[in-house]
């Protein structure tokens, strides 16, 4: 009535178990069912303790017996069909060329240890990254090399998430693959999605495999495909993220990127032959970066390069390089190895607006994107833009750097770019609304860093973001954020429409370098800018580029190239407006103060006082009253300068004019210590010292400590000098200063002997 062990291939343990379960739930024991079968006790005892298989006629007594419908009755079948176990190796070859990877392999390899020896839980781990990056070449070289602990078999399934058909494929009908695999016969797979998935877990419940789920789209998909066996080691790959499978299943979440350099150089030497690379190093070196370190396309150049064993790498990348569009050079006739074709499945995937988004997002110039840098891209708010970056960063189109910034891969980028064509969106009202987002929130940055505004700030446009600023750090921290923006965006967006934002935003930014005493920066700014007005023909933009210009050639002791500039500014004071001409005879002062023409100094800041009080302009009028005083004071009239400090303080602080204000206590401080009265000089340099600490001002509180230092040492505080000169040279070597050699050597001079013990003339703010 039985068939006795035939080997390890029964599933026995199958049929034992749905016996039982189905004698329990008819509530008979043994022997009842021995009476209404006709089987004996002993025979069902075996069966259940899977020991042994029924005969046919012997099942069918015990169905009727049971009393079982008919899908009961056919997974009884099933369960005990005579066949031997099969052993599925589905694996797709492993590449010959795989190279590198070691950090993702490591990170892998422990997740796979949990199954060494029948771990305690099923491991399931899915491998994300964006398309072209090596995702399914990694999941597969991973199965290849822990095989051998899964003696049962390999299964693999193409799940087509991402294709150029667009059509996903159905779970129903992978299963039905994985258990022809596993050796079911086709007329026993049922129909339903919910019972052939039921069924391959049950088919894999006891066994040791490897479940490979290629190309994912979306939990859903994946879902009915898991095994249940604690013996089972599932890898997914997907473009999306599948977080949700590490909420509900407790996946092991792996994020893949593109190569190192050193990774795509061993790649492309795999590819080409270590010779070639060996031969022209710079040449591989500049193809991979060319290629983005992404695999994909690291892949392709190579196939190229390898086809052609006479052409030189150097001529392979002069023509990359020279691609326009670049990916027209990463084309393929196969499209699945196609660059823009594998980009284009993934884009097609998100929602229309999220697409839109893509598309705007592209045409960020910098390295990284804040998320109101992108919302005005794009002419969103805030928390729809959140929701696209969301939506873009789970369908890996891009990533986050270290800051939460949102980084596009150049190739990426580029495909965005084409996009924005295709799609006939408007480029420069998007690049409008980007140069308006970062001119219009400077401006309110400045005014936190107490600087002056140069020229009347418009209202945002629509679709720009303003972002909340309250506090001279949110200023400074929002500049450094946007900083690599506006450098980007001044060099690339460069279409003659553009002309009034570039010379406004100029005019915005130098403020924040000036305050961090990024010279080259704000010299290479302004030259933009001052190109910028003078294609516009705008006297007041020309004079404040042209001033700015020149105070930076100063500061880096590039004096002829300021006279340049200094020469250009005074053509232009006849057609200035009042105010305007102040402000540039203000700026000449303060070069020719820095070239020690002390006494045209002074003639030009009185020339600017002399304008700011006819037009009522108390706050400026202040502001240079300390320009006066300094001049002043480098000529040697130090009461003078102490008298017209002592009246500006008052108006500076009414003002709110904070840094002016730390520069008028470091000016009458300076004219103090030559009267001879250092501990006044002394209390001044401590309070401007604390005011350019309040506004955040290391430049001019290196200048402050200078002076401090000449006072300690007249003092015979040696010690307390040399700590002063140290901190002004760590200051200036912050901000990359040439003048931090200058204060660590006064610091290294007073070990030495006796330094010169006279404050040395600095220039002031």
């Amino acid at each position: 009535m039985t068939i006795p062990e035939l080997g390890v291939g029964m599933d026995k343990s199958e049929f034992g178990r749905l016996l039982r379960e189905a004698r329990q739930r008819a509530l008979l024991t043994l022997e009842s069912l021995s009476g209404a079968s006709g089987v004996s006790v002993r025979a069902i005892s075996d069966m259940e303790r899977g020991r042994s298989l029924p005969r046919q006629a012997t099942l069918g007594e015990l169905m009727d017996a049971l009393g079982l419908d008919e899908a009961e009755r056919r997974r009884f079948v099933e369960a005990s069909t005579r066949h031997p176990q099969r052993v599925p190796r589905q694996l797709p070859p492993d590449l010959a060329t795989f190279r590198g990877r070691a950090d993702a392999l490591a990170a892998v390899h422990r997740i796979g240890a949990h199954v060494a020896g029948h771990g305690p839980h099923v491991v399931i781990s899915a491998i994300g990254g964006m398309a072209g990056v090596g995702k399914t070449t990694l999941a597969v070289h991973w199965a290849h090399q822990v095989a051998d602990r899964f003696p049962d078999g390999q299964l693999y399934v193409n799940l087509r998430g991402f294709e150029e058909s667009g059509r996903p494929l159905d779970p129903g009908e992978a299963l039905a693959g994985f258990l022809g695999a596993l050796g079911v016969p086709s007329s026993s797979v049922p129909h339903g999605t919910e019972e052939r998935a039921a069924l391959f877990r049950r088919r894999t419940a006891s066994r040791r495999l490897i479940v490979v789920l290629d190309n994912a789209r979306d939990e859903e998909q994946v879902r009915p495909l898991l095994p249940a066996s604690a013996g089972c080691l599932t890898i997914i790959t997907s473009r999306s993220q599948l977080s949700g499978l590490a909420v509900a299943e407790g996946a092991t979440l792996v994020g893949l990127d593109v190569w190192t350099r050193e990774e795509a150089l061993a790649a492309l030497a795999a590819r080409i032959g270590e010779e070639r690379c060996r031969a022209e190093p710079e040449a591989a070196s500049e193809l991979v970066e060319l290629c983005g370190f992404l695999p994909l396309a690291v892949a392709i150049v190579g196939a190229q390069v390898s086809a052609s064993p006479q052409v030189r790498l150097r001529l392979v990348v002069r023509e990359l390089r020279g691609s326009r569009p670049r990916l027209d050079a990463l084309s393929s006739e196969d499209r699945r190895v196609d660059v823009r074709a594998v980009f284009s499945w993934s884009y097609r995937a998100l929602t229309p607006a999220a697409g839109r988004f893509f598309r705007h997002l592209a045409l960020h110039p910098g390295p990284s994107a804040s998320v109101a840098a992108a919302a005005s891209l794009a002419g969103t708010a805030t928390a729809e833009a959140r929701r696209h970056l969301r939506e873009l960063a789970s369908a890996n189109l891009l990533s986050r750097d270290a800051e939460g910034r949102y980084v596009l891969h150049d190739l990426v980028r580029a495909y965005g770019a084409e996009l924005v064509e295709q799609e006939r969106d408007d480029r420069l009202a998007a690049e409008s609304r980007l140069l308006d987002y970062l001119r219009c929130n400077a401006h309110v940055a400045n005014r936190l860093l107490g600087r002056p505004a140069f020229h009347s700030s418009d209202p945002p446009a629509e679709g720009v973001v303003p972002v909340a600023l309250d506090t001279r750090e949110e200023a400074l921290d929002w500049f450094r954020q946007e900083e690599s923006t506006v450098a980007a965006a001044l060099r690339s967006l460069d279409d003659p429409r553009l002309l009034r934002f570039r010379v406004n935003l100029t005019s915005d930014w130098v403020s924040y370098y000036s305050v961090m005493g990024r010279w080259a920066e704000e010299i290479e700014t302004k030259r933009i800018g001052l190109e910028a007005a003078l294609l516009l023909d705008e006297p007041a933009a020309v004079a404040r580029n042209c001033a700015a210009l020149a105070r930076a050639l100063a500061e880096t002791d590039r004096l002829d190239e300021a006279d340049q500039q200094l020469d250009l500014l005074r053509g232009l004071l006849p057609r200035l407006a009042p105010a305007e001409r102040a402000a540039a005879e203000r700026s000449i002062g303060w070069v020719r103060g820095r070239q020690k023409r002390h006494g045209e100094a002074l003639h030009h800041a009185r020339q600017a006082l002399e304008i700011y009080r006819a037009e009522g302009d108390t706050g400026a009028a202040a502001r240079e009253m300390n320009a006066v005083g300094w001049y002043l004071a480098l000529l040697g009239r130090y009461e003078e300068t102490i008298a017209l400090c002592e009246e500006a303080v008052p108006l500076l602080r009414r003002h709110g004019n904070v840094r002016i204000e730390a520069a008028a206590r470091d000016t009458m401080g300076y004219a103090r210590q030559h009267l001879g009265d250092l501990d006044a000089a002394m209390a001044d340099y401590r309070e401007s010292l604390r005011l350019y600490g309040d506004a955040f001002d290391g430049y001019n509180q290196a200048e402050v400590l200078d002076h401090l230092a000449t006072a300690q040492q007249e003092l015979g505080d040696r010690a307390g000098a040399r700590e002063s000169w140290l901190r002004a040279a760590g200051l200036l070597g912050a901000i990359n200063s040439p003048r931090a050699t200058r204060m660590r050597a006064k610091a290294e001079a007073l070990e030495a002997g006796p330094a010169h013990t006279g404050p040395a003339p600095s220039g002031q703010a």
